[in-house]
């Protein structure tokens, strides 16, 4: 197995992981965030208006994380910085 081969198995596989990770954290923040306010709103009805706009300010935050691993999973996949130098080093 050549260079390239290792570079380009290796860009792929850490991809998957980076998107297998960065969508369960979210995944399981978002669903943690809207459960706490749901519960809040419940305990505190006058309030909903507050914990709402705190809510969706707080899950786009956390949305951010999501939309930031699925960006560097796509720069591994497609615009390895890595990439460049393995094929200039191969064609030596």
């Amino acid at each position: 197995m050549e260079m390239k081969d290792i570079v380009s198995l290796a860009s792929i596989i850490i991809a998957g992981l980076t998107i297998a990770i960065g969508s369960i954290g979210p995944a399981l923040g978002e669903g943690r965030a809207l459960a706490q306010a749901l519960s809040s709103i419940a305990q505190q009805p006058d309030e909903a208006s507050t914990i709402t706009r705190t809510l969706f300010v707080g899950l786009a935050m956390i949305e951010s994380v999501a939309i930031y691993c699925f960006v560097i999973s796509i720069i591994l996949i497609f615009a390895n910085p890595f990439w460049n130098h393995i094929v200039s080093q191969a064609g030596k």
